[in-house]
């Protein structure tokens, strides 16, 4: 696949060792968009870094049920690379930065390093599928599109029912998983999903569950 500039085709392409970007509920997905507003000093060092290289940062979210080290709080074992894809400098120190997604990691080792920002050594190769779309047949769209709509009407939100419609099965899913305003432990269940397909059900099974919870929402059976 292609991400900006450059192509990925396999998990040899992507770095050994990246930055990675400790962010509680951030969810970054192969081939979806994340926007973020860097300020923090040691984080837009980082971004310089990528910039720089090769342009890879992984989004990881902190563990807190895993023990602190040198470099901060514990991180969760699975992560997601992107690649920096637009970015503009706002004069007053900070980066805006789109990151489009490359594949999912697992974490091997943390380095420990001087540079402020915490670098993994990685490997995509558990998530070889990451670097072809997905085969659009393989979800149930019907029921993501119900859980969807029944949590819009619960919250009296509204769509751009259009761009739903004409969206892929993957781009509409992995969507409303990093939209969708879930915990971390969540948004983590819906990174690790081994595939689209699965992805769906838990993204309908959470809503679900969500709605329920609110009192506000039908049932989807």
């Amino acid at each position: 696949m292609k991400v900006g500039n450059c192509a990925y085709g396999c998990p040899g392409d992507l770095p050994e060792i990246i930055p990675v970007f400790p962010l509680p509920g951030a969810l970054l997905l192969p081939r979806a968009e994340m926007p973020l507003n860097v300020f923090e000093p040691r984080y837009v060092a980082m971004i310089d870094a990528a910039l720089a290289g090769d342009r890879i940062v992984g989004m990881i979210q902190p563990d807190e049920s895993k023990a602190p080290c040198a470099s901060g709080p514990g991180l969760c074992g699975v992560g997601c690379a992107g690649r920096i894809t637009a970015f503009s400098e706002t004069g007053d120190g900070r980066y805006r930065v789109t990151l489009t997604g490359v594949a999912r990691f697992t974490v091997l080792e943390e380095h420990i390093v001087p540079t402020g920002y915490r670098q993994c050594r990685v490997t995509a190769v558990p998530y070889a599928g990451d670097f072809k779309a997905e085969r659009d047949e393989a979800v149930d769209r019907a029921s993501v599109l119900k859980s969807f709509r029944d949590y819009l009407d619960a919250h009296n939100l509204e769509a751009d029912w259009e761009s739903v419609d004409q969206a892929t099965n993957e781009t509409l899913i992995n969507a409303l998983a990093m939209m969708a305003p879930f915990g971390a432990a969540e948004k983590q269940a819906l990174l690790e999903a081994p595939d689209l397909k699965t992805r769906a059900e838990t993204l309908v099974a959470l809503t679900e569950m969500a709605l329920a919870h609110e009192g506000g929402g039908r049932s989807l059976q």
